[in-house]
């Protein structure tokens, strides 16, 4: 794969690509966000701002590179579309943070890693199953039989506003396996007690937080492989939507519940990216712009509805009784943070 990129007429676009990234990085993660703070509603807000702009311009970028109106709706399709995958995500990760109390100063550590984390994982994924894809285009079947799958049964899928980690095979096989500290862990994920290493529970969270996220790309990465066959595209456009992931947490956190249609939405988009994919296998090609607009279509719906419609009586009894619990789908994350009890 890296000789493919390396032998690409287009690398030096991963090149600069990298080096933003690698910057920005650099910038955030190691001057402006060193010390254990709670990130601000108006600092969440400007590197919100930010970060989607700078993919806008990256989209941007890709249309007056290739000079190609396809590629660049192509990228930002997948960028849309991750995006509101990680809405979902965003649920997850608050549930967990809340369950095992960690301080909101904190929050900013955990979410800094997960986010490194997903980098690294996607990466792989996205290689991975490209790889899978040149030596067997059949998987491409599964691909959109599994994003169909996962559509419909997240649109029936009632949301909840719970979770059992302790029930977790993550969290067993940690808490057997590994030396766990409970209690103050001042923000560290390890600590030296008595000689020993202790991992605290700042580490498990992150652990539950960084599994998580892995089951939650088994519907990501294949929809932007049905966006689009363009390695190049198919990884920028994760990337950038996972890298303003943290931000948008401290932005919405406090409010996230108001989207209650956003699971509808995305819904819809995994069933008509899956459709559109096995549509391609039988040689109907869906324009890259009628994608473009039912996803944002969806997308925006979901959000302005949420916005104007009001819940039904059962939905508003529900959230008044605990307003500050997100909800949740039961989506992929019962497989990681839940298990039936024998």
């Amino acid at each position: 794969m890296i000789d493919s990129i390396a032998q690409s007429p287009h690398w030096v676009l991963y090149l600069v690509f990298g080096s933003i990234i690698f910057l920005f990085l650099v910038v955030d993660l190691g001057l402006l966000n060193r010390s254990a703070k709670e990130l601000g509603g108006k600092a969440a807000l400007y590197q919100s701002l930010f970060w989607i702009g700078i993919s806008l311009l990256f989209g941007v970028f890709i249309y007056y590179y290739f000079k190609d109106l396809d590629k660049a709706l192509a990228f930002f399709s997948a960028y849309a579309t991750e995006k509101a995958l990680s809405f979902d995500n965003m649920f997850v990760m608050l549930l967990i943070l809340n369950y095992f109390n960690v301080e909101r100063k904190y929050h900013h550590r955990v979410l800094t890693w997960g986010i490194l984390g997903a980098l690294v994982f996607r990466g792989i994924f996205i290689f991975l199953g490209l790889y899978l894809i040149d030596l067997f285009r059949g998987i491409l079947y599964l691909f959109s039989g599994f994003l169909i799958y996962s559509g419909i049964k997240l649109f029936f899928d009632k949301e909840e506003d719970s979770i059992e980690p302790e029930k977790s095979f993550i969290y067993r096989i940690s808490s057997r396996f590994l030396p766990l500290k409970h209690g103050d862990h001042q923000g560290k994920f390890v600590v030296r007690e008595n000689g020993k290493l202790m991992f605290t529970t700042l580490f498990l969270v992150l652990l539950l937080i960084e599994t998580t996220d892995i089951f939650f790309a088994a519907d990501s990465i294949p929809a932007a492989f049905a966006i689009s066959d363009d390695r190049f595209i198919i990884y920028t456009s994760n990337i950038f939507a996972v890298l303003g992931l943290r931000a948008l947490f401290f932005l919405l956190s406090s409010i996230i519940n108001k989207f209650y249609l956003l699971q509808k939405g995305v819904s819809l988009i995994l069933i008509f990216i899956g459709i559109k994919l096995g549509l391609e296998l039988f040689h109907i090609q869906v324009p890259t712009y009628v994608s473009f607009s039912v996803i944002v279509f969806f997308l925006v719906s979901s959000v302005l509805g949420s916005m104007v419609i009001p819940r039904s009586s059962d939905e508003s009894g529900q959230s008044n009784d605990n307003s500050e619990t997100p909800k949740r789908s039961k989506r992929k994350t019962d497989l990681v943070l839940e298990e039936d009890e024998p």
